[in-house]
C-alpha cells in the first residue's frame, strides 16, 4: 500500500525533528485538529496543506500525491560555448521561482485556461514555409486581440498582446551572462523569459523568437538561446523561429505598403528602422530575403546602427526610452494576481506570493497590509493659504 498524505506529513515533523505541539504552532493549528487530522478523523484543509509545505522546504503536490516537483533538464541551445555551471545554477534557481508558483495555482484549481495555440502546418514540409505560416497565423490573432499592425507597438505593448492572445507568461529578468531568452512550456502554462538588456532591438528579436517556439510547440523542453543570429541558425527549429520572428515584426504585407509609396532611399531605409523597431541588420537581411533591395544597398544598412537611425531620424529620445525599458525588471502580472486572489480566500498564505516576487513573507505583508499611518494634528481652525503647496506622498 503506498503512501498517504498523512505519511508524507509525518515525514516532515520527522525531517523537522520538532513535538506535534511545536509542530501544530507552526502551521497555525490547535494540537487537538493536527491530532485528528494525522488520526484521519479530519482532512487537512488547502491552507493546512500550503502551511505544512512552507513549513517542511516542499510542495504541497508532494504531499498529496509524492510527485517530485516538475523541473526541466537544462537543454541549452545555443550559438556560443555552453552556460557555465553558475549561470545553469542561476536559470535554475529562475525556474524555481517560476514553476513553484504554476504549481500552487494549479494545486488550488486556479490555473487559467489557456487559449488554443495556432497549428503548426504539418502539410507544409520546409521549416521556413512553417515559420512564414505561423507568423501570418500569429499576427492574425494578436488583430483579433486590438493589434492590427505590430510595427505601431512598442515592445511594452506587444509583450502584452502576447500574453492575451496566446496565454503566455513573459518574464523580463536578469539572465545568465550570455543568455538572451528562454521558452519552457507545459500543459498548465507556458513562459518566456528575456534578458534585460541596453539593446532593445535584440531583446524585440528575441520575444517574438521565443513566442516562435512556443507556437511550435518546440519548448516542452527548457530553449535557452544564446547570441541570437538571424539567418545564420543552422538548427531547423532555430531556423523556423527565426524565420517566425522575422515575418512577426517586419511583415510583409506592411513591406509592401512601403515599396508602394517610392524608392527605397538610404533615407527610407533608416525611417523602417525606426518604424520596425529592429536592427539595420535585421532589416537588411529581411528585404534581401523578399528581393527588395540590392546586396550593396543592404552592406551599407548593415554599417548602421539602431541608434544612428534613431539620430538620423531626429529619434534619439525614442532610443533611450526604448533602451531604458529594455533593461527594468518585469514579472508577469497573471501569477501574482492568482496567488493574491488564492491568497485573499483563505485558500494558501502569503509565503508563495512572496517566493515569487523575490520578497520575504514579512515584507510582503508589510506592502499589502501596511500599518494605518497616523493623522496629522492641525490647529484647530488652521487653514491653507491660497498659494501655498500641498504635497501628497
Amino acid at each position: 500500500m503506498g503512501e498517504s498524505v498523512i505519511d508524507r506529513v509525518h515525514k516532515v515533523m520527522e525531517a523537522a525533528s520538532v513535538s506535534q505541539a511545536v509542530f501544530a504552532e507552526t502551521i497555525g493549528l490547535t494540537p487537538d485538529k493536527v491530532s485528528k487530522s494525522l488520526g484521519g478523523v479530519r482532512r487537512f484543509t488547502s491552507l493546512d496543506l500550503a502551511r505544512i509545505a512552507e513549513f517542511g522546504n516542499t510542495t504541497v503536490d508532494w504531499l498529496l500525491t509524492g510527485r517530485e516537483p516538475l523541473r526541466p533538464d537544462f537543454a541549452a541551445r545555443t550559438s556560443s560555448p555552453a552556460v557555465d555551471e553558475h549561470g545553469r545554477g542561476r536559470l535554475n534557481d529562475l525556474l524555481e521561482r517560476f514553476t513553484t508558483a504554476y504549481e500552487v495555482i494549479d494545486l488550488l484549481g486556479r490555473s487559467p485556461r489557456l487559449p488554443e495555440l495556432p497549428a503548426v502546418r504539418s502539410d507544409l514540409k520546409r521549416y521556413v514555409d512553417q515559420g512564414v505560416a505561423l507568423a501570418d497565423d500569429a499576427l492574425a490573432r494578436l488583430a483579433d486581440v486590438g493589434s492590427p499592425t505590430v510595427d505601431g507597438l512598442d515592445t511594452a505593448d506587444l509583450l502584452q498582446a502576447m500574453e492575451r492572445a496566446f496565454g503566455v507568461d513573459v518574464a523580463k529578468i536578469r539572465l545568465p551572462d550570455g543568455v538572451d531568452g528562454a521558452a519552457w512550456q507545459a500543459d498548465g502554462f507556458r513562459l518566456i523569459m528575456i534578458a534585460g538588456t541596453g539593446v532593445p532591438t535584440r531583446q524585440r528579436f528575441t520575444l517574438a523568437h521565443e513566442l516562435g517556439h512556443i507556437l511550435a510547440r518546440d519548448a516542452q523542453d527548457l530553449l535557452t538561446e544564446t547570441q541570437l543570429s538571424p539567418g545564420h541558425q543552422k538548427n531547423l527549429t532555430e531556423v523556423r523561429a527565426n524565420v517566425f520572428a522575422a515575418n512577426l515584426l517586419m511583415p510583409r504585407s506592411e513591406i509592401g505598403r512601403v515599396i508602394q509609396e517610392g524608392e527605397l532611399t538610404d533615407e527610407r531605409l533608416t525611417s523602417l528602422v525606426v518604424r520596425f523597431q529592429v536592427s539595420p541588420s535585421a532589416l537588411a537581411a529581411r528585404l534581401v530575403q523578399l528581393d527588395v533591395i540590392a546586396p550593396e544597398t543592404a552592406n551599407r544598412l548593415r554599417g548602421l546602427t539602431t541608434q544612428n537611425c534613431h539620430w538620423l531620424k531626429g529619434q534619439g529620445d525614442l532610443f533611450e526610452a526604448h533602451k531604458t525599458w529594455s533593461q527594468t525588471h518585469r514579472l508577469p502580472f497573471r501569477p501574482a494576481q492568482l496567488l493574491y486572489e488564492a491568497y485573499l480566500a483563505g485558500d494558501t498564505t502569503l509565503r508563495p506570493l512572496a517566493a515569487y516576487t523575490g520578497l520575504g513573507a514579512d515584507r510582503m505583508r508589510e506592502l499589502l497590509e501596511p500599518e494605518p499611518a497616523p493623522q496629522d494634528e492641525a490647529p484647530a481652525g488652521a487653514e491653507v493659504d491660497e498659494g501655498d503647496v500641498v504635497f501628497q506622498p
